[in-house]
């Protein structure tokens, strides 16, 4: 494993499956060999706003982010340091009094919308992959996901799709694609891209461990 571990970077639109790719490659290639990491979870916390000012924030830009706390936290992991990540609550725009240790691991998987956009954290992954689906398919799964599990309302959501998540992703998520290194359209029903992908990341483990049983 050249002797840290081997960071990769998922990104794509909200609702490109982006997750779930980040979930096939865990399944397949062994939960305990990843240390995943959402980008998500490093929103700012708003809890000094009121509550209707919270829903005014535009979350799909880069500011909304804390990426710095996220690169910090790459660093130690990749010198050999747990971190304690945020834990973080979508339904009131506020960071919980919890966080979530991630231990070092050989693969650290980071995944989110914008880690491709922000230079200085895209120039920490070994491999970046961008998950590609189509604007309406995405849009149909947004809604899902922030009406079950968010507990906003259809208007809601739309009106934040409109206002700011369609701009926000033709000014940093789209031009962001440029930057990877494999594109995996079809998102996690893609399963021929995910098997490449996860067969790739087990011979790089492989030959971390034949190069450390050499060593021993």
């Amino acid at each position: 494993m050249r002797g840290r571990p081997i960071i990769i970077g998922v990104a794509g639109g909200t609702g490109s499956g982006k997750t779930t790719v980040a979930m096939r490659i865990l399944e397949r290639v062994g939960a305990e060999h990843i240390a995943y990491i959402p980008h998500d979870a490093y929103y700012r916390d708003l809890s000094h706003l009121p509550p209707e000012d919270r829903a005014r924030v535009n979350f799909d830009h880069p500011d909304s982010l804390e990426t710095e706390l996220l690169i910090e936290h790459l660093r130690r992991l990749r010198d050999g340091e747990p971190v304690e990540i945020p834990v973080y609550d979508f339904t009131t725009h506020t960071r919980t009094e919890r966080t979530r240790r991630v231990d070092p691991a050989p693969v650290i998987l980071v995944e989110g919308i914008l880690v491709f956009a922000e230079p200085a954290l895209r120039e920490m992954f070994d491999v970046k992959l961008f998950v590609d689906t189509d604007a309406d398919i995405r849009l149909i799964r947004r809604l899902q996901r922030d009406v079950q599990e968010r507990g906003r309302t259809f208007e809601s959501v739309i009106e934040q799709y409109l206002r700011t998540v369609r701009p926000m992703h033709l000014e940093f998520v789209e031009p962001s694609k440029r930057y990877a290194d494999v594109i995996i359209p079809e998102g996690g029903f893609n399963e021929v891209a995910i098997e490449m992908v996860a067969a790739r990341i087990r011979g790089l483990l492989d030959q971390g461990t034949s190069s450390q049983q050499e060593e021993t």
